[in-house]
């Protein structure tokens, strides 16, 4: 295992298009780091360019202590699982993981220890006479995964390995992802546009937009303390609720109403309040934010409420996490409470938190 380390990495495409803008990252030995955000951030060229399939623009990318920018893929002792499992399916799950250690000349009965071990750790061992075609998504997700371990590499890059798996196998292979690490903490790198994998699988995320990094931090700090609107937005189902607003004289106003003291300063603001943290009243009463049923989702454990809030000559949709059961028309008018510790507010013009997030009730 290894430490990994950017170092004000940039990476230019022909034309003008920046991927990566002064990216620096350390990844801690044995530390399980998720690159996450949408399509486009850049998370993908960072791990290519990791794993040599790239080259940077300027910069320097370190494995351990060595610096890694003019090193053949296959020099770099990393290891990649692809969203697309790339198994051979000539072979059987055995020789798919002992592939690469073949190739490296490595002892037969060396080959023989690591294969069954690998493949007893990841559940596989009573397949390996299988091929490719008569396993599973998920166990064939396994191999892939197995084929990368078995090299014992100082680095592990996952590129949305899960992507290619319906609902329930995903569940069950992240579940296998984090138990592995936890039996084997293979330093790992692990890319994905899912929000839910990286809250459930990261020891901390890194999340990008536009080539830069936005936060860094534990699953907690990322939630509860986001940076800006983008992470306050992006990571969340559903997302946090940002809403134009002003504070006057150390009063909230949203729209045309006055709805609690802040210890904010004055000026416009973007609040931000997470779905399950709203109070869905059925009237509105003073210090409530007022607003009319747009539609109603239940989902079974839980019903979710989608409103309108009039700002100005506007109207902003925010999400209510409303308890099972509750049953509302379209079109009327509610109240909805912002409970002072988990109120965000955030800079109107850069979109950066303001430090304060306590209030106190009118």
């Amino acid at each position: 295992m290894a430490e990994v380390e950017f170092r004000d990495v940039t990476r230019r495409y022909p034309g003008g298009v920046v991927a990566l803008n002064g990216f620096n990252l350390t990844v801690a030995d044995g530390e399980f780091l998720i690159l996450v955000g949408p399509s486009g951030c850049g998370k993908s060229t960072a791990l290519r360019l990791l794993a040599g399939l790239d080259k940077p623009t300027s910069g320097e990318i370190r494995i351990g202590s060595t610096v890694v920018n003019g090193l053949a893929p296959g020099d770099r002792d990393i290891a990649m699982v692809f969203q697309n499992y790339a198994l051979y399916p000539h072979m059987s799950v055995y020789r798919n993981l002992a592939y690469g250690l073949r190739q490296r000349k490595t002892p037969r009965a060396e080959v023989e220890r690591r294969v069954r071990e690998t493949a007893t750790l990841l559940e596989i061992d009573k397949l390996l006479d299988r091929k490719p075609g008569q396993l599973s998504g998920g166990q064939r997700q396994r191999v892939a995964m197995g084929r990368a371990l078995v090299r014992r590499p100082q680095a592990f890059l996952l590129d949305e390995p899960l992507s290619n798996l319906d609902a329930k196998l995903r569940n069950q292979v992240r579940g296998d992802l984090k138990r592995l690490h936890r039996e084997l903490p293979v330093t790992s790198v692990y890319v994905t546009h899912d929000q839910v994998e990286a809250m459930t699988l990261g020891d901390r995320l890194c999340v990008m937009a536009g080539g830069e990094i936005q936060q860094i931090g534990t699953p907690d700090e990322i939630y509860n303390r986001p940076a800006n609107t983008f992470v306050a937005a992006f990571m969340g189902s559903p997302p946090m609720n940002l809403i134009a607003a002003e504070v006057r004289s150390g009063v909230l106003h949203v729209g045309g109403a006055a709805v609690t003291a802040v210890s904010t300063p004055d000026g416009p603001v973007t609040v931000g309040v997470r779905p399950e943290h709203l109070q869905l009243h059925r009237s509105h009463v003073d210090g409530l934010l007022p607003a009319r049923v747009d539609f109603v989702e239940p989902l079974g454990s839980h019903v979710l409420v989608t409103a309108l809030v009039d700002i100005g000559d506007e109207q902003t949709r925010v999400i209510v996490h409303a308890p099972a059961g509750t049953d509302l028309q379209a079109g009327i008018p509610i109240g909805l409470g912002m409970p002072p510790e988990q109120t965000y507010f955030f800079d109107a013009d850069t979109g950066n938190a303001r430090r304060s997030r306590e209030r106190v009730a009118i």
